[in-house]
C-alpha cells in the first residue's frame, strides 16, 4: 500500500520555519553549540538542523525533546490553549455531530 503524500500549506511552511528559527536563537541566546544539544535531546545533529529549518518531516516529539533541552517545553502546552473559534461555536450553540457520517456504500 502506497503512503499518502501529505500537502502542506505554504502558510503552515511559514509557521513551521519561524518555529524553526526561534528554536535556534533560543538555542544560541542559551550559547549552546548544535551538537551539544542534539546530544542532550539525543537526536542526530542533522535532525536538529532541521528542526532549525523548519522540516515538516520531523516528529513533533524530536521537536519536544529539543525545547525541554532548552526548557521550553511548557510553550507547547499553550497550543490550542485559548480556541476563539471553538469558544465561538461552543457560545452560539451550534450542534456539531459527535463523528462523520457514515459512507453509503453503492
Amino acid at each position: 500500500m502506497a503512503k499518502k503524500k501529505i500537502i502542506i500549506l505554504p502558510k503552515i511552511k511559514r509557521i513551521l520555519s519561524e518555529m524553526g528559527e526561534n528554536i535556534k536563537l533560543a538555542r544560541l541566546r542559551r550559547k549552546l553549540s548544535s551538537e551539544q544539544v542534539a546530544e542532550r535531546a539525543n537526536i542526530s545533529r542533522p535532525t536538529l538542523s532541521a528542526i532549525e529549518k523548519g522540516a515538516e518531516t520531523v516528529s513533533i516529539g524530536a521537536y519536544l525533546l529539543v525545547l525541554q533541552v532548552l526548557g521550553l517545553e511548557k510553550d507547547l502546552s499553550t497550543i490550542a490553549k485559548d480556541d476563539e473559534l471553538g469558544r465561538k461555536l461552543q457560545d452560539a450553540e451550534i450542534i456539531t455531530p459527535k463523528r462523520a457520517p457514515k459512507k453509503k456504500s453503492e
